[in-house]
C-alpha cells in the first residue's frame, strides 16, 4: 500500500524536474512496462517507467528535453540508465543536448537497447563533443561490430572516457581490430571490459594494450554456444599482472610478439594453454629483448623438448627474468639439458650465462628427465650461483640413487634456499634419508625442503630433517673464531737461494734435492749430478721451486732468479712475518762458469753486499725484527781452484767483516761453505746444514694455527682430484672447507659469516707465510702450485714486453684490453713442442689483477673500470736527454730536498720501491683536492709533476738506490712550495719505506736550479735537524740572519760549483722556522722554571732591572695568585699574538724573553757562587763540573750515578754575569764514583746542573763557553717537552706566553717572598746540599793534592781574587784578571 502511494504519474515527474523540487543524481529510464508511472526510489533516485504505446513514448522525448533545461539537474545528475529503448534519431539529439548542458554526468549504462547505424554514428558524434562522461556501459545491445567501430572513431577523440563495458555482444573480430586502433591512439582509457561470444575478439585488443604499453585495465569474457562465460584474458596494471586462460595458438603468439618491447607486464601467466614450439620460438624474442618482464609461469601448457630449447635460447640473453615455472609439461632429458644451461658453468673460467633467474621449476608425470637431464640437474646445482628456489614436481623418474646425488651435489651451492621435490617417487629409503642429514650437516643455506606426496613424507621418516632445517636456522652465539684456533709448530720451512746470475744456483738446488732424496748415493767428489743440457743452456726464468720431504718436515728449496729484470719479483715473494725461512746467500769465485776468471773479492763483497742489504732491507718491511733472518754463505765452482791463492784467503777475511758489520741485523752463520754445486758429496755438508736449519727454525718461529696443516693435505687431496689445477678460487676454497673443515665450517644460515670469512682468511694468508700458497685476498686467488705461478706466470710476466706489442705509445700506459691481449699472446707462445696451461685456470683479466696486487702495473684511474694501466716495464730511463726546467723566470723559486736511508750501509730502498712510488704518488695527485690540471709524466728513475704552478721532479739515486732527491721550480713562495713536499710527495714515500728510515736533508738552491747531476750534488746538502741545531745554538738575534755554508763542487781541475752562502730563511719554510722558534720558547720557559730560587738574604729587594710600576706585575704568592698572574700574562699575549705578522717580529719577541732570561740566569749563577755558605773561607772555586771522554771528544755528565768511571772534574771561570768553561783546562781525573760521592753530589748536580741544562738548551753556551762538550739533551729533556706545542706559529706564540707566565712567575715570587721556592724547598735545604757538595770538593781535592791556589791555577786556569765594590770573593780565569784588573784584587790562598 506504501509502495502504490509513491507511484506518480509522468506529468508530476515533468513538473517535480521543472520546479527543481527534486534533487536527482541518478535517473533509470525503463521502456518495456506495460503502464506509465514514476517512482522515487530515494531522496536522489528516480525511476521511469513509459509504456510501449503511442501515446506514452513522447514523454520520453519530452522528459529529455525536460532534464536538458532543468537548472537544477545541470548540476546534480550524475548517472543515466536506459533500458529496453530502441532509440530513435530524435531522442538521440535529445540526449546530445542533455549531456552537453548537464556536464556533471559520468555515467551512462544502456541495458538491452537497440541502436540503428543512424542513432549509433549519432551516439558516436555525442561522445566525440562530450567531455565530462567517465564511464559507458553497453549491455547486450547488440551493437556489432558496426557499432564497436563508431565507439572506436569516438574515443580516437574523446580524452576523457576512463571506462568502456561491452558485455553479452558479438563484436567479432572486426570490431575488436577497430578498438584495438583506438587503443593504439587514446592514452586515457583506464578500463575495458568485454564479454564476447567468441574468445578470438581478445587478440587484438590485449595485443594492442601490450604493444603500446597502455596502463589499461582489460578483462576480457567469452561464452560460446550459449554456454558459462568463462575469462580469455586480463591484465591489471596495478600488479602489472597478464594472465591468459584460454587462447589459441594464433592468438598467443600475437600476444607474444606485442610482449618484445613491452615494459609494463612484470608477471606472465599461461598456465593451462596449449602452446607449441610456434610460439616458444616467438617467446625466445621475448626473453631477448623484454627488460621488464621478471615472472613467467607456463605450467602445463603441453612443452615438449623443441619449445623448451627455444625458451632456454631466450634465457642465454635475458637479464630480468627472476621466476619460470614449466612444471606438468611434456618434454625429457634433452629439454631439461638446454633449460639449465644457461644456469650452469662447465669451466671455473667461464661465467654462468643467466644471473638473473631465482626459480625454476619443471617436472609431471609426462616428464622423462633421463640420464642427460641428471647430470644436467648435478650440474647446475653444482655450479649455479643463482638460483634461490628450484623444483621437480611429481617425478617418476628418478630413482633414489639418483636423488642421493642430488643432494650430494648440494653441499657445496651457498645460493639454493628452497628445495622441492613434490611427489617425487624416488624420494624413499634409509640411504636418501641419510644422504639428506648428512647434506643439511654441511650446507646451512638451504631453508625449506618440500617432500609433500613423496613416499618418505608418507612412511613419516622426515620430521629429523625438518628439525635439522630448524637447527640451521637458529642464531649460534658470537664468539671468538680466531680465539679458540689451536696453533703448533709449523711443518714448512723455506730456504731462499739468492745470487746472481751464473752463480750456480739451480745446479746447486738439484744437488741438494738429489742429496735429500737418494740418501744412499755415494758422497765422492767424482759423482756428478745427472743435469738435463736443456737446462744447463737455458738460465732460471722466474724462480724456481723444488720440494723435499725430511722426515714430517717439508722443505721448499726457493731459486731466485738471478737476472736484474726479475728483482722486483724478489721483494713480491719475500716471506712475511713469522714465517720459517732462511736464506742461502750463492756466490759463484769465477765471473763466468765456462772459464777460469777468478773473481776478485771486490765483486764478491759487491755480491755479498746486495744481497744482505737485500735481506735486510725486506726484513725490516715485513716486520722480522724479532726474528734476525738467518744467512749462509755459499761458494760455487770451487772445483776449478787448482791451489789455495791469496785471493781465496782475502775473501775469507771480506766475509768476516761483513759478519761483523751486520750483526744485529742478521743471524750470520759461521761456516762459509765452499762447493763443486755438481758433486753430491761436495754439498753433502750443505745439505746437512739445511737439514739441521729447517728444524731449528721451525722451533723458533711463531706457530701456526693447527688447521694450517690439515688444510695441507685437503688442498693436496682436491688437486688430485681436480686433475692436478694449480689455482683455486676464493669461493671453491670456501665450499672446500664448509665440507671438509669443521672448523671453518658456516653452521647456521644465521651465523656471522665476515667472522668465518675472516677466519678462513687468517687460514689462508697462515698458509701464505710459511709458503704454502700463494693467496690474493683482492683477485680472491689462492695459488696451490708456487712453482707454476712463479715460474710459468711470473717469469713471463716480468718479462713482458709490452712495448713492442702495443699498438699505441701513452707515456707508460697501455688499454686494459690491450694488455689482455698482449698476455694472451705472450702466454701462449711458448716453446713448441709444449703448451701453456695458464689460460686453462686463469682468465686474462685474472692475470692483469694479480700484476695489480703485485703491483706489476698500475691504474691511472682506480675508480674507473676502464682506466689505463701503467706498466714499469714500458718506461725507459732518459739518459741523453737534455735535462732543464719547464720554466725560467727571474722569480721562480728553487726547492730541494734530499732523502736519504738512514742507515744506508745495511738498507736500500729495493728495486720494487721505485715503480709502486710512481703510481701511489699518482693515485694521491688524481685523489686530492684542488689537483685539477694537474699534469704527471714518468721515466724509468724519475717522476715529473706540475701542481699549482710548481713544477717537481722526484729522482731515484745512488748505486743500489739508497736515496731520492725531490727537485722543485716553484712560481709560488718557499712556504707553499715546501708545503706540497711535506703534505704529499714526502709522506708518499715514507708510506712505501716501511721499515728503511728516510733522513731529510736540504739541498742547494743552486744545484736544483741548474739541474746538477746528481754525482755533483752528492755533498751538496744538509741535514735539516742539523739546521735547525744550528739556529737553536746562536742568539735570538742573530737567527735571522743566519747562514749556511756550501763547499765548492770540482770535476778534477774543473770547477763546477764555487763555495756559496744561504741564508737559513731562504732554506726553511715559515712552518719550519716557526717550530725552531717554539722549541727556543719552551726551552726559555724551563729555564724561567729553573730560576725561580729566592735570595736568602735579599728577600726586600726588588729586581732592578723588572719594573713593578702596573699593578699587574704583582703576583701573590700562592698557587691561585700564580694562576691568576699567568692568566693575565696569557692575556697580554694574546693581544701580542694579534700584532706579530712576520718571523722578524716574533723573532724580536724572542730576543726579549732570551734577554731577559739570560741576565736573570746570569744573576742565578751569582747567587750561587755568592751564597752564604763559606767553606774554609772560600778557599776553592764553587763552581765544578764533570766530563766523561768518549771517542776523542768530551762530554759533558749531567747526571751522577755509582759505579761511573774516566770522568775528570773541571771549574768555571766565576766571573759575576761572565761566567765560562775555561779553555785548554787540565782538571783533575776522578778514576770511579761511589755511593759516597753520589749522596754528596747528587742534589747539587741536580739543581745547578740542570740550571746549567736549560742554559745550553737556549743557545746559553756561546756566552758561557762550553762549546762542543755539549751532549745531546734532547732526550734528557724530552720528558720536559709537550710534543703537541712544538709545531706552528700558534704554538710558537704559546710557547712565549708561557716564557712570559714564567718569568711573571718569577718575579712576582721574587718581589714577593724569598722564604720557599717554587718546587716548595726551603733555603735551609739549599745550604745544606751546598755544603755538602763544597765539603766533598775540598776533600777531593786535598786527596789529589790540588788545594793550594798555585795547584789550582796549575790544573783549572783560576784565580783567587776580591771584588773590589762589595768585598765578594771570586775564582776567575787569566783574561779577566788581565782585562778587570781594575775591578778586582788578588787574594792568593
Amino acid at each position: 500500500m506504501a509502495a502504490n502511494q509513491n507511484l506518480r504519474d509522468l506529468q508530476w515527474a515533468i513538473q517535480a524536474i521543472k520546479s527543481g523540487s527534486v534533487n536527482l543524481h541518478n535517473i533509470s529510464f525503463y521502456l518495456s512496462q506495460p503502464i506509465s508511472s514514476c517512482y522515487q526510489e530515494t531522496e536522489n533516485s528516480m525511476h521511469i517507467n513509459i509504456s510501449t504505446n503511442k501515446d506514452s513514448i513522447p514523454y520520453f522525448s519530452q522528459l529529455l528535453t525536460t532534464l536538458g533545461a532543468a537548472k537544477k539537474t545541470q548540476t546534480s545528475l550524475q548517472n543515466l540508465e536506459f533500458h529496453r529503448v530502441e532509440w530513435e534519431f530524435q531522442q538521440l539529439q535529445n540526449i546530445g543536448v542533455l549531456l552537453e548542458k548537464n556536464s556533471s554526468i559520468k555515467q551512462v549504462v544502456f541495458r538491452r537497447n537497440r541502436f540503428s547505424v543512424q542513432c549509433l554514428s549519432e551516439l558516436s558524434e555525442i561522445l566525440k563533443r562530450n567531455g565530462g562522461i567517465k564511464e559507458i556501459i553497453f549491455s547486450e545491445s547488440g551493437i556489432g561490430s558496426i557499432g564497436a567501430g563508431l565507439l572506436a572513431s569516438a574515443l580516437k577523440i574523446n580524452e576523457s572516457l576512463d571506462e568502456l563495458q561491452i558485455w553479452e555482444d558479438s563484436i567479432g573480430s572486426k570490431g575488436a581490430e577497430e578498438l584495438s586502433k583506438m587503443i593504439e591512439v587514446n592514452s586515457t582509457l583506464k578500463l575495458l571490459i568485454i564479454l564476447d561470444s567468441k574468445a578470438i575478439t581478445a587478440t587484438p585488443l590485449i595485443s594492442a594494450v601490450l604493444a603500446r604499453n597502455r596502463a589499461m585495465e582489460v578483462h576480457i569474457w567469452s561464452g560460446e554456444n550459449r554456454e558459462k562465460s568463462s575469462k580469455v584474458v586480463e591484465f591489471v596494471p596495478e600488479n602489472s599482472a597478464l594472465r591468459i586462460y584460454n587462447l589459441d595458438l594464433s592468438g598467443s603468439c600475437r600476444i607474444a610478439c606485442a610482449l618484445g618491447w613491452n615494459s609494463t607486464v612484470r608477471l606472465l601467466d599461461m598456465t593451462g594453454i596449449r602452446l607449441k614450439s610456434q610460439w616458444a620460438k616467438e617467446f625466445r624474442w621475448v626473453l631477448e629483448q623484454n627488460q621488464n618482464l621478471k615472472e613467467v609461469n607456463l605450467s602445463k601448457t603441453c612443452l615438449k623438448d623443441k619449445g623448451v630449447v627455444y625458451v632456454a635460447a631466450g634465457l642465454f640473453k635475458n637479464q630480468c627474468l627472476e621466476s619460470l615455472y614449466l612444471d606438468g609439461n611434456w618434454f625429457g632429458g634433452i629439454g631439461v639439458e638446454h633449460l639449465l644451461c644457461p644456469l650452469s658453468r662447465f669451466s671455473a673460467l667461464q661465467n654462468q650465462a643467466n644471473m638473473t633467474l631465482k626459480t625454476v621449476t619443471f617436472g609431471g608425470g609426462r616428464t622423462k628427465i633421463g640420464r642427460d637431464g641428471l647430470t644436467a640437474i648435478l650440474q647446475m646445482l653444482t655450479t649455479n650461483q643463482s638460483i634461490v628456489q628450484f623444483g621437480i614436481y611429481d617425478d617418476e623418474s628418478l630413482r633414489p640413487e639418483d636423488i642421493i646425488r642430488i643432494f650430494r651435489s648440494l653441499e657445496t651451492n651457498a645460493t639454493l634456499r628452497y628445495l622441492s621435490l613434490q611427489g617425487c617417487k624416488g624420494v624413499q629409503g634409509e640411504m636418501v634419508l641419510q644422504t639428506i642429514m648428512e647434506t643439511l650437516q654441511v650446507n646451512p643455506w638451504i631453508e625449506h625442503i618440500d617432500l609433500k606426496g613423496t613416499p618418505l613424507q608418507n612412511s613419516g621418516k622426515t620430521e629429523g630433517i625438518y628439525q635439522k632445517l630448524g637447527q640451521n636456522g637458529r642464531t649460534e652465539p658470537d664468539v671468538d673464531l680466531l680465539k679458540d684456533m689451536a696453533l703448533t709448530v709449523p711443518k714448512s720451512c723455506r730456504a731462499f737461494l739468492c745470487g746472481q746470475e751464473f752463480a750456480g744456483k739451480t745446479t746447486l738446488s738439484n744437488t741438494i734435492v738429489q742429496n735429500f732424496s737418494s740418501s744412499k748415493l755415494p758422497y765422492m767428489d767424482q759423482v756428478r749430478t745427472i743435469v738435463n743440457p736443456v737446462e744447463q743452456a737455458v738460465r732460471t726464468v722466474g724462480i724456481k721451486i723444488k720440494t723435499i720431504k725430511d722426515e714430517d718436515t717439508k722443505i721448499s728449496i726457493w731459486n731466485l732468479a738471478g737476472q736484474h729484470e726479475f728483482y722486483a719479483l724478489h721483494d713480491l715473494m719475500f716471506p712475511g712475518h713469522g714465517s720459517a725461512s732462511f736464506f742461502l746467500i750463492i756466490s759463484s769465485l769465477f765471473r763466468k762458469p765456462n772459464n777460469r776468471e777468478q773473481k776478485n773479492s771486490e765483486e764478491i763483497e759487491e755480491d755479498l753486499l746486495y744481497w744482505l742489504r737485500f735481506i735486510v732491507s725486506n726484513s725490516r718491511r715485513a716486520g722480522l725484527q724479532s726474528v734476525l733472518p738467518n744467512v749462509t754463505v755459499v761458494l760455487t765452482h770451487y772445483d776449478k781452484i787448482t791451489q789455495l791463492s791469496e785471493n781465496l784467503q782475502v775473501t775469507v777475511h771480506l766475509i768476516q767483516r761483513l759478519r761483523e758489520k751486520f750483526q744485529g741485523y742478521v743471524e750470520f752463520y759461521p761456516t762459509v761453505y765452499t762447493v763443486d754445486a755438481r758433486s753430491s758429496g761436495s754439498v753433502s755438508k750443505l745439505t746437512h746444514h739445511i737439514r739441521k736449519t729447517s728444524k731449528t727454525i721451525l722451533q723458533r718461529v711463531p706457530q701456526v694455527y693447527e688447521l694450517c696443516n690439515d688444510l695441507i693435505q685437503v688442498l693436496s687431496d682436491w688437486r688430485s682430484e681436480n686433475y692436478n689445477k694449480p689455482a683455486l678460487k676464493w669461493k671453491e676454497f670456501g665450499e672446500l672447507c664448509q665440507v671438509k673443515v669443521s672448523a671453518l665450517r658456516i653452521r647456521s644460515r644465521h651465523d656471522n659469516i665476515e667472522k668465518v670469512e675472516m677466519r678462513r682468511q687468517a687460514i689462508a694468508n697462515s698458509l701464505h707465510h710459511i709458503g704454502e700458497v700463494i693467496f690474493f685476498n683482492d683477485p680472491g686467488f689462492l695459488i696451490l702450485d708456487c712453482g707454476w705461478f712463479c715460474g710459468e706466470v711470473l717469469g713471463q710476466l716480468i718479462r713482458l714486453d709490452v712495448r713492442k706489442q702495443s699498438s699505441t705509445e701513452n707515456n707508460g700506459f697501455v688499454t686494459r684490453k690491450e694488455l689482455e691481449k698482449i698476455l694472451k699472446a705472450s702466454l701462449q707462445s711458448q716453446i713448441p713442442g709444449t703448451s701453456s696451461k695458464v689460460f686453462e685456470n686463469l682468465d686474462a683479466s685474472d692475470l692483469v689483477r694479480m700484476m695489480l696486487k703485485l703491483e706489476l702495473c698500475y691504474e691511472q684511474d682506480p675508480g674507473d673500470p676502464n682506466s689505463l694501466l701503467l706498466i714499469p716495464t714500458i718506461l725507459q730511463e732518459g739518459r741523453g736527454r737534455p735535462q732543464r726546467w719547464q720554466i725560467s723566470m727571474p722569480e721562480c723559486l728553487y726547492v730541494g730536498r734530499h732523502l736519504e736511508c738512514d742507515d744506508s750501509s745495511h738498507m736500500f730502498l729495493t728495486p720494487g720501491f721505485f715503480p709502486r712510488l710512481q703510481v701511489h704518488l699518482h693515485n694521491r695527485i688524481i685523489r686530492s683536492q684542488n689537483q685539477h690540471g694537474a699534469t704527471y709524466s714518468l721515466e724509468k728513475y724519475l717522476i715529473s709533476i706540475t701542481i699549482n704552478g710548481i713544477y717537481v721532479r722526484v729522482e731515484l739515486g745512488g748505486q743500489l738506490g739508497y736515496y731520492i732527491d725531490v727537485l722543485a721550480c716553484s712560481t709560488k713562495n718557499l712556504t707553499e712550495t715546501l708545503r706540497l713536499f711535506q703534505q704529499l710527495i714526502i709522506p708518499t714515500i715514507q708510506s712505501l719505506c716501511h721499515g728503511v728510515t728516510l733522513t731529510e736533508s736540504i739541498l742547494r738552491p743552486e744545484c736544483v736550479q741548474n739541474l746538477m747531476p746528481p754525482r755533483y750534488r752528492k755533498t751538496q746538502f744538509v741535514h735539516l735537524q742539523q739546521l735547525k741545531q744550528a739556529l737553536l745554538s746562536v742568539p735570538a738575534d742573530s737567527m735571522y740572519d743566519y747562514q749556511h755554508t756550501w763547499g765548492p763542487v770540482s770535476d778534477g781541475d774543473r770547477s763546477i760549483l764555487r763555495a756559496g752562502f744561504d741564508f737559513a730563511r731562504d732554506l726553511l719554510s715559515d712552518d719550519d722556522f716557526r717550530e725552531v722558534l717554539h722549541r727556543r720558547y719552551h726551552d726559555l720557559y724551563h729555564l724561567a722554571v729553573e730560576l725561580a730560587v729566592p735570595l736568602e738574604n735579599n728577600s726586600d729587594e726588588t729586581n732592578p732591572l723588572v719594573s713593578s710600576t702596573e699593578p699587574d706585575s704583582t703576583v701573590e704568592p700562592t698557587f691561585a695568585g700564580i694562576a691568576k698572574g699567568v692568566e693575565m700574562v696569557l692575556q697580554r699575549l694574546k693581544i701580542i699574538e694579534q700584532e706579530i705578522r712576520d718571523l722578524k717580529q716574533e723573532i724580536q719577541g724572542l730576543r726579549y724573553y732570551e734577554h731577559r732570561l739570560l741576565i736573570e740566569l746570569h744573576r742565578k749563577v751569582n747567587y750561587l757562587v755568592n751564597y752564604n755558605v763559606q767553606v774554609e773561607e772560600r778557599k776553592v772555586p764553587h763552581m765544578f763540573y764533570f766530563v766523561k771522554t768518549e771517542n776523542y771528544s768530551r762530554r759533558l755528565v749531567t747526571n751522577m750515578i755509582s759505579g761511573m768511571t774516566a770522568l775528570r772534574l773541571h771549574m768555571l771561570c766565576e766571573f759575576r754575569r761572565e761566567m765560562h768553561v775555561v779553555e785548554d783546562q787540565i782538571g783533575c781525573e776522578m778514576m770511579q764514583v761511589d755511593n759516597g760521592t753520589v749522596k754528596c753530589l747528587v742534589p747539587y748536580m741536580k739543581k745547578f746542573m740542570k740550571l746549567l741544562t736549560f742554559a745550553l738548551k737556549i743557545g746559553a753556551h756561546v756566552a758561557v763557553g762550553m762549546g762542543e762538550m755539549i751532549p745531546d739533551l734532547s732526550r734528557e729533556v724530552a720528558h720536559l717537552v709537550d710534543p703537541s706545542l712544538i709545531y706552528g706559529a700558534a704554538g710558537a706564540v704559546a710557547a712565549g706566553a708561557v716564557g712570559a707566565a714564567a718569568i711573571s712567575r718569577v718575579e712576582g715570587s721574587r718581589s714577593r717572598s724569598r722564604a720557599r721556592t717554587l718546587g716548595g724547598e726551603s733555603s735551609r735545604d739549599i745550604q745544606q746540599d751546598l755544603r755538602a757538595a763544597q765539603q766533598w770538593l775540598v776533600d777531593f781535592l786535598k786527596d789529589r793534592r790540588c788545594s793550594t791556589g798555585k795547584q789550582i791555577a796549575e790544573n783549572f786556569g783560576l784565580w783567587r781574587v776580591r771584588y773590589r765594590d762589595d768585598g765578594q770573593i771570586a775564582w776567575i780565569c787569566r783574561r779577566h784578571r788581565e782585562v778587570r784588573a781594575n775591578e778586582i784584587i788578588e787574594v792568593p790562598v
